[in-house]
């Protein structure tokens, strides 16, 4: 293989034999002087062809030790559910993981609460995530509550590649467009679909619909953390309640604040994002 081009220390553009272009992963490789050939290819942890932009663009915005964390936690889960999950997990995983250190850092009064209706659903993918926890915080030398082992087990859930769209599923995916449209029309932003901000979007949504169904709730205690949201972000606010009180609506459960707060978030996330200039 022949590494031609470095995106950082361990993540180069690499032709193979056949004359393809990819994108691989491995300690070290992208620090010789480019262009070089590659014999050893045990260094190679992951590879992807024709990756898509926006996951290239995140390997200039996640730093180097999180991505590597990330491949590191996805091979494990590859082996233990049998390759069954997308390798794209690796991006949206390390694009969590940074957002997880930022909320810890930004909103340490924020309480997530652990799921046990995800732990006892899904008990492989929570033993996974609990594991990938240690390892994180171990690594990082942070301290991410326990509750993260909650959202890591649903970015295992949600990458099956043996995914299959149900009814069930089809409703929330028609939700989620619905209430897209209220964000675009209200912010008077546009959202493209395919972007990867997008699909994160979409995968907390998901998330959060499975919950409503449930009755679950999510986040508690923290009116003094919504009350300064709503006075710093008034516009993201109304479009937050305006989407609980579509949900409310839809599914016949009054949701409490706490359930706002953590959708105000996430919703000025995807507004930061599509509001940039391009």
């Amino acid at each position: 293989m022949r590494v031609v081009k470095k995106v950082n220390n361990n993540v180069a553009v690499c032709i193979d034999n056949n004359g393809k272009e990819l994108i691989a992963f491995g300690r070290g490789i992208g620090f010789p002087k480019t262009p070089y050939v590659l014999n050893d290819l045990s260094k190679i942890d992951m590879t992807f062809y024709k990756l898509d932009q926006h996951f290239e663009l995140l390997l200039t915005e996640i730093p180097e030790d999180l991505m590597l964390l990330s491949v590191e936690i996805v091979q494990n889960a590859q082996k233990e559910l049998g390759g069954r999950l997308n390798p794209t997990l690796v991006f949206s995983l390390a694009d969590h993981i940074q957002f997880a250190i930022r909320r810890l850092r930004d909103f340490k009064e924020m309480k997530i609460l652990f799921s046990q209706e995800v732990a006892q659903l899904y008990p492989l993918e929570t033993k996974l995530a609990r594991e990938a926890l240690a390892i994180i915080n171990t690594s990082l030398n942070i301290d991410l509550p326990s509750s993260e082992i909650t959202t890591i087990a649903m970015h295992f859930i949600n990458s099956r590649a043996d995914f299959s769209i149900d009814p069930e599923t089809q409703n929330i995916e028609e939700m989620i467009e619905i209430m897209t449209q209220m964000i675009e029309k209200d912010l008077a932003i546009r959202i493209e679909r395919d972007e990867f901000n997008y699909q994160r979007f979409q995968a907390h949504l998901r998330y959060y619909l499975k919950r409503v169904r449930e009755n679950e709730r999510f986040v508690d205690g923290n009116k003094i953390i919504l009350d300064s949201l709503k006075n710093n972000q008034p516009y993201i606010y109304r479009i937050a309640k305006a989407i609980l009180t579509f949900i409310d609506q839809t599914f016949g459960l009054e949701q409490s604040d706490d359930e706002l707060l953590y959708l105000m978030i996430h919703i000025n996330r995807l507004y930061e994002k599509a509001a940039k200039p391009h």
